[in-house]
């Protein structure tokens, strides 16, 4: 019997290992830039097209290599950093394994020209697929310049399995973002096809993360500095009002590499309890300098995840520095009885009587009077069937006199006899000239010919909205009312690429944007029916969300901002309803295709039968 094992070619070899360390662009931009790094740089340049999938291109002024480094670096686990396995657990460099060139040299076209500082001419690799093409003496810089050209060309399989260039260019950016603010010593440069989006000088880490992140970070971080001899702590953490649901900047760094870390993250927001909502999260960026004998970095293919020998002891200093600094910069509420000018607590004597409020009823108010004063504050366009953006309207609850319906105006809901999308059949029929219950601000109670029906209010205008801003965007009419006073918003490098991709989707929608340059834009128009929302916020949210699906196909991003622009504008809960406002809302509901779930289906309406009713009372 012949023998079945046998060496893989190296060529072979390499693209399995390619596998592991090349992902996508990012993780080529993030290898040749932390080679940089250690070649003592002071100045990286990362020039890319079409989202590193044409070219990538890295240029540092750092040591260079001879001839022999040259050709010797793209062989695999060939590295200037480890000598014996000892060194593994001594290392503070970014790269350590050397398959990272070998890796990018077996999936693309790789050239390198580089030039140490004490010789006349430089050296020029050409390597393709693992394959040596051409090494000649040529006149070069100082320091290294790679370029990579057509990513993946030789596996086809996984080039197709790249997203679009707007997701793959925000890789790039959160790698990018990643090693400069661990780097704030070293000028970097990043242009996209032929834009700069990045250009930040040598600064101090708090000016480092302001020319990343924005100005407006300059007023929410507070600092962070404890040092001890188990790990020294440094950095900053954001003030209680920077808390935000998504999209805040949180930066973990040991040793100057970044790192993820879910329990250390539940250090840093232990310290924020009850100062923030629980569903929100704070930006920080903390830097931990721990010994390299006490920790692996080795126990992930990307180097993000690190194990820490006493991580427990790290939780509790890391916990107590934040809430150290946030008590110093008096972020922490707290009450000063020695404060001049206190207001003085009245003693509470049982002998003085308890005067109680006065309540002024209006007992003449009818909150289904459908003629008058009262009936002029409805909305109009709810009385049309124009389900916009509701206004609360004022309903007493407390009426002691009886109803009087002597002006009472019956209305029907329309609803499509067909079966919907969801099964639901015809039974569940609006019975004509029914009335309908707002119960607790939530939920709307109608009777059908088969039961009663319980509708939730936000849900149902979060799908008759959705509707809508999709029709808007089909029918490229989607309707602006300009604002008064113009907001600026600014955007990180990361959200511009984000924006530009869905610019065309948000002015569909309504939305006009005008480009002022470095990141910020000015908000002229927004859509019909978002009085009284934050523009700001509706941007960011997108934008965030964009980010979050990853949604490459054009219909999949325009549903992503239909859905984030409904249920920002829906009715909130808690809004009190006028019946025409219910009758309206409920009659665009069922005018929808699938009445029944959300676009992200949650159910919207529940049934209760006449039968299930009746066994109650059994």
């Amino acid at each position: 019997m012949s023998d079945i094992i046998h060496l893989l070619p190296d060529s072979v070899a390499n693209q399995i290992a390619a596998g592991e360390v090349i992902q996508r662009p990012a993780s080529v931009v993030k290898e040749l830039v932390e080679n940089a790094i250690d070649a003592g740089a002071k100045n990286i340049q990362v020039i890319i097209t079409d989202a590193g999938k044409s070219v990538i291109q890295v240029i540092d002024d750092g040591e260079g290599m001879t001839e022999t480094d040259a050709r010797l670096s793209f062989e695999r686990h060939a590295t200037s950093k480890i000598q014996n396995a000892s060194d593994l657990f001594a290392l503070r460099t970014m790269g350590f394994r050397g398959e990272a060139l070998a890796s990018i040299a077996a999936i693309a076209q790789v050239e390198l020209k580089t030039r140490r500082n004490n010789e006349e001419l430089g050296t020029h690799v050409v390597i393709e697929g693992s394959k040596f093409k051409k090494q000649e003496l040529i006149s070069c810089p100082k320091g290294s310049q790679f370029i990579i050209k057509n990513l993946f060309f030789n596996v086809p399989a996984r080039r197709k399995f790249l997203k679009s260039n707007a997701t793959e260019l925000n890789h790039i950016l959160n790698e990018i973002e990643r090693i400069v603010l661990v780097n704030p010593d070293i000028s970097f440069s990043l242009f996209s096809n032929d834009t700069q989006l990045f250009d930040l000088p040598a600064a101090p880490i708090k000016q480092r993360i302001v020319n990343v992140f924005g100005k407006r970070m300059n007023q929410q971080l507070l600092n962070v500095d404890v040092d001890t001899s188990m790990v020294s702590v440094t950095g900053f953490v954001g003030k209680p009002e920077s808390a935000r649901k998504r999209g805040a900047q949180q930066f973990f760094f040991t040793n100057g590499r970044y790192m993820r870390h879910p329990y250390f993250y539940n250090a840093v927001m232990d310290a924020y309890e009850e100062l923030i909502p629980a569903d929100e999260k704070i930006p920080f960026f903390l830097y931990l300098n721990v010994d390299p004998a006490q920790i692996d970095v080795n126990i992930h293919p990307t180097k993000t995840e690190i194990k820490f020998e006493n991580e427990q002891g790290i939780w509790q200093i890391l916990s107590a520095a934040i809430k150290e600094s946030l008590g110093k910069f008096n972020e922490v509420p707290s009450i000063d009885f020695d404060q001049e000018g206190m207001p003085e607590i009245p003693i509470f004597e049982d002998e003085q009587p308890v005067s109680f409020p006065d309540i002024n009823l209006d007992q003449t108010f009818n909150p289904f009077q459908t003629t008058g004063e009262d009936y002029a504050r409805a909305p109009i366009n709810w009385k049309s069937g124009d389900v916009g953006q509701p206004k609360a309207s004022k309903i007493n609850q407390d009426i002691d006199e009886p109803f009087d319906d002597s002006n009472w105006e019956e209305q029907s809901v329309v609803v499509p006899s067909e079966p919907s999308l969801y099964g639901e059949k015809t039974q569940n029929v609006v019975e004509e000239g029914a009335t309908h219950l707002q119960y607790k601000g939530r939920y709307i109670l109608t009777a059908i010919k088969s039961g009663l029906m319980v509708i939730d209010q936000h849900r149902a205008h979060v799908r008759v909205l959705f509707d809508q801003y999709m029709e808007q965007i089909k029918n490229q009419k989607g309707i602006s009312q300009g604002v008064l006073f113009p907001e600026m918003v600014e955007l990180t490098a990361a959200e511009v690429s984000i924006l530009e991709s869905i610019q065309e989707d948000l002015s569909l929608v309504g939305f006009e944007l005008s480009n002022l340059g470095g990141g910020s834009y000015s908000i002229n128009g927004v859509p019909s029916g978002t009085d009284g929302l934050d523009p700001i916020v509706l941007i960011k949210n997108m934008i965030e969300t964009a980010i979050h699906k990853g949604s490459d196909v054009k219909q999949e991003i325009q549903s992503n901002l239909a859905l984030t622009l409904a249920e920002a504008a829906a009715i909130a809960y808690g809004q009190v309803l006028s019946n025409t406002e219910i009758i309206a809302l409920v009659n665009a509901l069922f005018s929808c295709k699938t009445p029944n779930y959300t676009p992200n289906g949650l159910p919207v309406l529940t049934t209760w039968l006449d039968e299930d009713i009746k066994k109650r009372f059994d």
